[in-house]
């Protein structure tokens, strides 16, 4: 009878011992939790700035200044982004104006690979000190992003287009041209930020015949929406349409910027 007790009892353990490492396997099998859910992605749609600076001093001179800037960018976070900017300055010496100019730009940028996308442009420009009534260039072509970083980012691009130029005293002339630019952003800090752009239009047929873009800026962020920008602007026409017109003109821009989001 012992021996009976004994065998039942060792029955017994084992039968504890199997359903407890049954209990452990199937623990482990279980489905892991399911990881946290990924931050939201920005939403699509609009975003973008739009920037006011006035100087104004009156005394042995008087002097007024104006510029006006905007950009805004449609991303629809599919493979085509559409960007728009333009810049209008003013000013008047003694009653003299001293600079006008407009100019405005449309463009279309669409993702080919991560680094590579294509453009195609449209821009404008009116300036009168550059004896420019209106310039027109439409152009495509192709870019690469060369620092994808989280704080640098900088791509440049080449293309091929047309102007149209129209000069007091001259008929509108129509030339082939070749284009290259160049955008760099640097972020300082969550706040403040350094920018570059460089844009050069060629004639086709001349390139001693061009027309340079250059800028450089900073900008400090006053609230979630606003920020303090600086800018040094340098447009350069190596042949401008007439002796008396100057090859260089330089502005210094300062700015109140309101940001809109998305």
């Amino acid at each position: 009878m012992i021996e009976n007790l004994r065998r039942e009892r060792s029955k017994l353990g084992l039968t504890i011992a199997i359903a407890w490492l049954a209990g452990c396997a199937m623990a482990t099998a279980q489905t892991p939790p399911a990881p946290p859910p990924a931050p939201p992605e920005t939403p699509a749609g609009w975003s973008g700035s739009a920037g006011a600076g006035f100087s104004l001093n009156r005394g042995n001179t008087s002097t007024t200044n104006l510029n006006l800037t905007f950009e805004a960018t449609d991303d629809p976070k599919t493979r085509s982004v559409w960007k728009f900017k333009g810049l209008y300055l003013h000013g008047d010496n003694n009653g003299q104006l001293s600079v006008d100019r407009l100019l405005l730009e449309g463009r279309n940028e669409r993702t080919l690979t991560t680094r590579v996308y294509a453009f195609g442009q449209v821009q404008f420009l009116e300036d009168q000190f550059k004896d420019i009534d209106s310039l027109i260039a439409p152009s495509a072509g192709i870019g690469y992003k060369l620092i994808m970083a989280a704080m640098t980012t900088l791509s440049v691009d080449g293309g091929l287009g047309v102007k149209w130029e129209k000069n007091p005293g001259f008929d509108t002339r129509t030339s082939a041209v070749v284009t290259a630019s160049d955008k760099l952003e640097h972020k300082l800090s969550t706040t403040a930020s350094l920018t570059e752009s460089f844009n050069a239009l060629w004639k086709a047929s001349d390139f001693a015949d061009a027309l340079y873009t250059f800028s450089a800026g900073a900008a400090a962020a006053l609230t979630t929406r606003t920020q303090l920008k600086i800018e040094l602007l340098d447009t350069y026409a190596s042949r401008p349409p007439t002796p008396t017109v100057q090859s260089n003109d330089v502005a210094l821009l300062t700015a109140f910027v309101y940001k809109f989001p998305k």
